[in-house]
C-alpha cells in the first residue's frame, strides 16, 4: 500500500479506533454470503487470493505438512511459507483460531446429474428453490424447515400403507 508523506498521519489513538472499528465489521457479518460481499467491495481478487493462501498455508503448517508439500499444493515460494510460520511461532492465535472455527470443510463431491440440471433446469427447479430458501434462511428458520423434512420420512410410510391399502381395496378378482 503507497504512503503519503504530506498528509498528516493519525494518532495512534486514531489508527487503534479505525482497527477496532474494522474488527467491530468483521465481527457482525453472520454467514459466508454477507462475508463475500464484504470482500469483494473491500479487496481486490488478487488480495483475497494471496490472504486465502496465507490462511491455507496456515492449515498445512499446524497439520505438519513440509514446506516442499506447501509450495507444490498451493504454487507459493518457500519465503511466503517461512513468513507464515514465523507469524504462526511468534503469535499464531488469530490462524489457528479462525482455522478451529472453520473445522475441517469438505469440498462436496458433484454428482453425475450436475450436467443433467444445466440441461433440464426446469425439472429440477424444486431442488434449486429448495436450495435457495435453506441458504437465504436464519438459524431458527432452518430448526423449523428440519422439523417439516423430518415429517417428510413419515409420509413415505404414509404412502406406503396407502399405497398397500389401496391394491388390496381394488385387487382384480
Amino acid at each position: 500500500m503507497a504512503k503519503f508523506t504530506h498528509r498528516q498521519k493519525l494518532s495512534p489513538k486514531e489508527e487503534t479506533s479505525l482497527i477496532i472499528e474494522f474488527c467491530k465489521i468483521v465481527a457482525v457479518l453472520s454467514n459466508t454470503e454477507e462475508a463475500i460481499l464484504f470482500i469483494r467491495d473491500l479487496l481486490s481478487k488478487q488480495e483475497v487470493k494471496m490472504l486465502a493462501k496465507r490462511l491455507k498455508i496456515a492449515r498445512y503448517l499446524i497439520e505438519g505438512k513440509t514446506y516442499h508439500d506447501i509450495s507444490v499444493l498451493l504454487k507459493v515460494s518457500s519465503g511466503t511459507i517461512a513468513r507464515v510460520n514465523g507469524w504462526l511461532n511468534q503469535a499464531g492465535e488469530g490462524y489457528r483460531l479462525a482455522i478451529a472455527k472453520v473445522g475441517e470443510v469438505e469440498e462436496p463431491q458433484k454428482p453425475f446429474w450436475t450436467g443433467l440440471k444445466r440441461k433440464y433446469p426446469m425439472y429440477y427447479w424444486p431442488e434449486i428453490l429448495l436450495k435457495e430458501i435453506i441458504y437465504s434462511a436464519s438459524k431458527r428458520q432452518r430448526e423449523r424447515l428440519q422439523k417439516i423434512i423430518n415429517s417428510l420420512d413419515s409420509k413415505d410410510e404414509m404412502i406406503k400403507e396407502i399405497d398397500v391399502a389401496l391394491r388390496e381395496r381394488y385387487r382384480p378378482r
